[in-house]
């Protein structure tokens, strides 16, 4: 849901040069993603401590969490100079994550 997100937003990042409408569907798009992060961090609490995994991913939900905050305090500043490559880097960090979660890396202790 985190990757998909912010794929949602580079997509109306895009838009917002052309159109109005990118503006309320990237406003929208950010609530979203930072609700996906919060999520992250509850899904890897549970995970750990009553399922018994890893604290691991707990580390890593929390650290997107942060980037998450970083991120949305830079776009209401209107700061695109490191709003867009931070919004990069995050997409290419929930790729990653999102890949170590499906083969099962990143979460032995």
């Amino acid at each position: 849901m985190q990757t998909l997100s912010l794929l949602f937003q580079a997509a109306t990042a895009g838009m917002l040069l052309s159109s109005s409408l990118g503006a309320m569907l990237h406003d929208v798009g950010s609530r979203v993603m930072y609700g996906a992060s919060m999520l992250y961090v509850l899904a890897a609490v549970l995970a750990w401590r009553p399922g018994g995994g890893s604290p691991r991913p707990i580390l890593y939900a929390s650290g997107f969490l942060v980037l998450a905050s970083v991120q949305v305090v830079l776009g209401i500043a209107h700061v695109p100079s490191l709003h867009v490559p931070l919004g990069v880097v995050m997409f290419g960090l929930s790729l990653l994550a999102l890949g170590m979660a499906v083969t099962g890396r990143g979460t032995k202790s």
